[in-house]
């Protein structure tokens, strides 16, 4: 998996290392990582990536734009990362709460997340926070489970750091979220509401 874009290596050079390792059977497939959707398309016309890891959740809908239809068009699997969007997702973060939590990214590194403290995300959230009290099942739980949903969605990259986090992770795989769950979530979580 190629990490991210490398702007100072030419794509055909390293899609060749790919493809001369994929040829000689030392791998079986190969992908790429925070590709945005011009970098993505030209992967494909330089070789056969067959997945993307990019980050992807209710508060990080960008791939939608150009990504997710290109995985689509050419059959590329689509992983999401940062489904819980740093936590926010989880009902870690609450209009009120400054500080944030002790330890938490928006205690530790709160930089790539700063954008979300507003009324319009906090709205959001509320309305994640009653599906989940309807369904009895935790914030973060619904917010995996609206992954699962997604057809383009191939596989969804979570890294629980206690035992306790593994529970939404099995919340999300048992629930299924029927078509009006989801009508509310795309109209609460609009791709608009965080885009830069």
């Amino acid at each position: 998996m190629a990490h991210e874009f490398d702007p100072h290596t030419p794509l055909d050079e390293s899609t060749a290392a790919f493809e001369s390792a994929q040829s000689a059977g030392l791998i079986r497939a190969y992908g790429v990582s925070n590709y945005n959707g011009t970098q993505l398309a030209a992967a494909v016309a330089a070789g056969r990536p067959r997945a993307i890891q990019n980050s992807y959740s209710l508060l990080d809908r960008a791939a939608e734009r150009e990504v997710l239809p290109l995985c689509a068009q050419h059959g590329i699997e689509f992983q999401a990362f940062s489904p819980l969007a740093g936590g926010w997702l989880t009902g870690k973060y609450r209009r009120d709460d400054v500080p944030p939590p002790q330890g938490s990214r928006m205690s530790l590194r709160p930089e790539p997340y700063l954008h979300l403290r507003n009324e319009h995300v906090y709205a959001a959230l509320d309305t994640l926070e009653a599906v989940a009290a309807r369904h009895q099942v935790s914030a973060a739980g619904v917010a995996l489970a609206w992954l699962v949903a997604q057809p383009l969605v191939g596989g969804i990259v979570v890294g629980p750091r206690r035992p306790e986090h593994l529970e939404p992770i099995r919340e999300a795989l048992a629930l299924e979220l029927d078509a009006a769950d989801i009508a509310l979530l795309n109209e609460a979580f609009p791709s608009s509401l965080t885009a830069a």
